[in-house]
């Protein structure tokens, strides 16, 4: 663990700690947890499916014709 990470991670667990009222015993959890949050915000974001970008880039359908309405039959 490289030490900027780990202070990082002493930081926020620190915070975590603090923010549920200073509880005894819960440090690995709060360890973890900051780790967890440290490690996401490290990673890029993935970029957008090719699929979902191709839907995007299609015109829009034409809305359909409405129908006229038939007139009913005297019984």
């Amino acid at each position: 663990m490289t030490d900027d990470r780990h202070e990082r991670i002493r930081q926020r667990a620190h915070e975590i700690w603090e923010q549920a009222g200073r509880p005894e015993g819960a440090h690995m959890e709060h360890w973890e947890q900051a780790a967890a949050e440290i490690d996401a915000a490290g990673k890029p974001k993935k970029a957008p499916k090719k699929a979902a970008a191709a839907k995007a880039e299609k015109p829009a359908k034409a809305p359909a014709k409405a129908k006229a309405a038939k007139p009913k039959a005297k019984a």
